[in-house]
């Protein structure tokens, strides 16, 4: 049964979400459609640009993402009592860079004399937009239309471009953090799509190797997205909190992960596995699972076994789907 997202996204249990955003009809969000041979592989930078623009205008910050031919994955932090901290003329100015914004706001922004009826509808306006900048559903919300216009319009034709709505799966913990933005930073390794993080193209994978590495953006390429940076990373915003982990220790950990699993190898973790794993007390075999197939074996969250529980009784459910793989990929921690 559908269940309403405001019932599936509750930053009180956690900020941090994996969600996927799929095509319709044979749509090709990116790639070459094999059986018609034209190239959509210019819709990619259209989907950089447009998350390059929204996690500045939206208090969510982008830790991870993927595009894929048909699909998509993103793994967002969201930071919605940011919100009340901007001005209402700072609200206006993020929102207008998405709408128009009514006549009346605009009237506002002109300096034009205005009653005080006129200024009480202002202010509702910046009201329902402060809420709406650190929302979730329209962070996707204008995502998913703004591409869906492009494409139909590229493609000369009308009606769903996607597939229903964006699927959310939350990460309740840190290890279900790092579960998902491996798996997202991996899709086109496992796909055989690519043979390493390098050579993953429109991932943040390649994005935080060619940071590391020191490689230049290619000029012709447009903006990306600004990236949520991890622990101890220089330059970063002192008033959002980072990624849990240090950089070259997740790159480490994607290149060992890299190697065991492509789905025409058979994969296992090394007895000296990458320390992240062993920070988080996950179990190497029950990972490699879990990365390969984190939707299939976790749905609507991820996380440790008591953190999934806690979250059921939040959602006033009987169970989640994915204790039992937790219990599993959580060996040695109770909660």
């Amino acid at each position: 049964m559908t269940r309403a997202r405001a019932t599936m996204v509750c930053v009180d249990a956690t900020p941090y979400y994996h969600c996927v955003g799929r095509c319709v009809r044979r749509a090709y969000l990116c790639g070459e459609d094999e059986h018609s041979g034209v190239s959509y592989e210019h819709r990619r930078e259209w989907m950089e640009e447009r998350l390059a623009l929204l996690t500045e205008v939206f208090a969510v910050d982008l830790c991870a993402y993927a595009l894929m031919s048909n699909h998509y994955h993103l793994v967002v932090k969201l930071r919605p009592a940011d919100t009340a901290a901007w001005s209402d003329e700072g609200v206006i100015e993020r929102w207008t860079q998405l709408f128009a914004g009514p006549l009346v706001v605009q009237r506002y922004r002109q300096g034009i004399a205005m009653s005080a009826a006129e200024l009480k509808q202002v202010s509702r306006h910046i009201s329902l937009w402060r809420e709406r900048l650190g929302s979730l559903s329209w962070f996707m919300r204008c995502l998913n239309e703004h591409i869906a216009r492009l494409a139909n319009a590229e493609d000369g034709c009308t009606g769903h471009f996607w597939e229903g709505r964006f699927k959310s799966q939350a990460l309740l913990d840190e290890a279900a953090l790092l579960s998902a933005m491996a798996y997202v930073d991996l899709n086109p390794v496992r796909a055989g799509m690519a043979s390493d993080i390098p050579g993953s193209d429109y991932t943040s994978g390649q994005v935080r190797w060619q940071i590391a590495a020191g490689v230049p953006q290619p000029r012709e390429r447009g903006p990306r997205p600004r990236l949520l940076p991890f622990e101890g990373a220089s330059g970063s915003h002192n008033s959002i909190a980072p990624l849990p982990f240090a950089l070259q220790d997740y790159l480490a950990f994607l290149d060992e992960s890299g190697r065991v699993v492509r789905d025409d190898k058979r994969g296992f973790i090394a007895a000296c596995r990458p320390k992240l794993l062993t920070m988080l007390g996950l179990e190497p075999g029950e990972w490699l699972g879990a990365v390969r197939q984190l939707h299939g074996r976790f749905e609507a969250a991820m996380g440790s076994p008591l953190h999934m529980e806690r979250l059921a009784v939040r959602r006033s459910v009987r169970w989640l789907r994915g204790v039992r793989h937790a219990r599993r990929l959580y060996p040695t921690l109770k909660g």
